[in-house]
């Protein structure tokens, strides 16, 4: 996606790190070019205001859900491991016990 324009920051960069943006888990610097590129580039901010109502919306329906430490963890490391460019294996990421459960049966 990308509005055609040359920008200092490229669509791309932005769309990869759309949800580090929107969580605010970025440094201030980054954001504020975020932030630029949001006023001169249509479709990325229609792509960031899509994202953050999807956001507010499984935040307003499944907010008082606790989610396990582990399954964070196992969440992040794939979404590192995404970024990197590495394989990522095909395992269900949120049912590690189906996953124990089958190689005990065997």
């Amino acid at each position: 996606m990308s509005c055609g324009e040359p920008h200092e920051t490229d669509c791309s960069e932005v769309l990869d790190h759309l949800y580090e943006f929107l969580d605010r888990e970025m440094p201030e610097g980054d954001c504020t070019k975020f932030e630029v590129h949001f006023e001169e580039c249509s479709p990325c901010l229609e792509k960031y205001g899509l994202e953050q109502a999807v956001k507010k919306l499984v935040k307003r329906c499944c907010g008082q859900d606790d989610v396990p430490t582990d399954l964070r963890s196992k969440v992040m490391g794939r979404i590192e491991l995404i970024r990197a460019g590495e394989a990522v294996p095909e395992q269900d990421v949120a049912a590690p016990d189906a996953d124990r459960s089958a190689t005990a049966a065997e």
